[in-house]
């Protein structure tokens, strides 16, 4: 077991996760020279620049250090475990499909239902696929994450062991959403986890993926997630991050996603956990034709903050990109969007849109959205917008003249502000699921009484 050590309140904790460095080194002294080299060069250039701080424009408006300065545990020398049971809040419906489960950061291969292999296929744990044929793994992990221009892919690859990895052979089309379940539970020091997931689609293939960051305890803890994503040819993904961490906890996630010419990318990212969160989703439409759907929900209140940060790359012509962001913010909660579309000079016919809005349940809730197009081409068409207020008076007056009460026409606006962007997944289950939670999140009085 490795905790990182205790420091002093505004001095840089850099140190603490090098030595967690070197221990880490020691425990997985078999893995292949390249899976070493590479863990290596990330931790150099974490120890290089450390953190991010707010002086930097892409974290301008959220502040790391509370995660800076508070001690993580970084490994567990004894497992937890759960029983099927436990998992059921969490299953979003999807019982028979394939299933990768991790506790605190560790696969659990009794929960679990990982494919076979057979014919190609591979939805396994990362860890049991570098020891048994790294090889395979070798020409993409790590090739689309940019460890060498964000700090937490820094250290999240220097730490790279568990998490999933699953590979669609060409012309592989799955019926059954794959479902990747991080499940976080108590333990007597604070957590860190640092899952990487790789997702592999192989030419003209076709899956649903779920990734599921999740606990049922108010505990602290830390995860810093990667996905990689590489799409071939005429491939579709459906991917989709729910993100139901404790309050008390931290969370930044990073997806880096490459597509290939004709493929398609979906996306839908919902976040309703964590005291502080960041959601970071980078996809670059690599091929003639590609296309991308990003859209997402987050609800925050009390204290929390939560930043979403996006950027669609068009490098080539007649791509296609769609975006759609919507908040809900009450209590003190903060929120920022940051969305990038970015068209080269040789992407004519580019399609991109982005769309940005917000609804504030309280005066105290603050929103930045900063949304933001850099066009190179002429041929394009390119559009932008966004939008913070308050619940329309209006809609409210005309609701009460129905007999419907103050508090109950303010929950029926905002659940349908949220219902717009969930009723656009395909899943059943997952729909159903999440405009379940909406309504449980609106119940709360906090949000319609006095400032939580």
């Amino acid at each position: 077991m490795v905790q990182v050590s205790s420091s002093k309140a505004g001095f840089s904790r850099k140190e603490d996760y090098l030595s967690a460095f070197e221990s880490f080194e020691k425990r997985n002294a078999k893995n292949p020279l390249w899976m070493d080299e590479t863990r290596k060069a990330a931790m150099k250039r974490f120890a290089r620049f450390g953190f991010p701080t707010m002086r930097e424009e892409n974290w301008r408006y959220t502040n790391v250090r509370p995660i800076e300065e508070t001690p993580f545990q970084f490994f567990s020398d004894s497992p937890k475990t759960l029983l099927p049971s436990a998992l059921e809040t969490f299953d979003l419906g999807q019982k028979k499909g394939y299933q990768l489960v991790f506790i605190n950061g560790l696969y659990h291969p009794k929960l679990s239902r990982p494919a076979d292999s057979k014919g190609g296929l591979y939805v396994r744990n990362l860890e049991s696929v570098l020891t048994s044929n790294p090889k395979f793994v070798e020409p993409y992990l790590a090739r689309l994450a940019h460890y060498d221009q964000d700090s937490f892919t820094a250290l999240n690859t220097a730490f790279i062991r568990e998490g999933a990895f699953i590979y669609l052979p060409e012309g592989e089309i799955l019926d059954q959403p794959i479902h990747i379940l991080f499940v976080s539970v108590s333990n007597p020091n604070n957590m860190i986890s640092q899952p990487r997931t790789l997702i592999v689609a192989g030419k003209d293939s076709k899956a649903t993926v779920i990734e599921s960051y999740v606990s049922s305890e108010d505990i602290c803890y830390f995860t810093n997630a990667v996905t990689e994503i590489s799409l071939a040819e005429g491939s579709s993904l459906d991917h989709l991050k729910i993100q139901r961490e404790s309050t008390r906890a931290f969370h930044v996630g990073t997806a880096y996603v490459r597509e290939d010419s004709g493929s398609t990318f979906t996306s839908f990212s919902f976040a309703v956990g964590s005291l502080l969160g960041r959601n970071n989703l980078n996809v670059a439409l690599d091929g003639k034709g590609a296309e991308c759907e990003l859209n997402g929900l987050y609800l925050a209140a009390g204290s929390q903050h939560i930043d979403n940060n996006t950027l669609i790359d068009h490098p080539k012509p007649c791509g296609t990109s769609h975006q759609v962001y919507k908040g809900i913010l009450a209590g003190r909660a903060t929120g920022i969007f940051s969305g990038k579309i970015f068209v080269h000079q040789d992407s004519q016919k580019t399609d991109a849109h982005q769309v940005n809005k917000n609804l504030l349940l309280s005066k105290e809730a603050q929103m930045t959205t900063k949304p933001h197009l850099e066009i190179l081409a002429d041929d394009v068409k390119c559009t932008h917008g966004a939008a913070v207020g308050q619940l329309d008076e209006e809609a409210i007056f005309y609701l009460k003249t129905r007999g419907i009460s103050q508090e109950a026409a303010a929950k029926l606006l905002s659940y349908g502000f949220a219902n717009e962007v969930i009723n656009d997944i395909q899943i059943e289950g997952v729909r159903d699921e999440l405009n379940r939670l909406v309504s449980e999140w609106l119940e709360k009085p906090a949000y319609w009484g006095a400032v939580s």
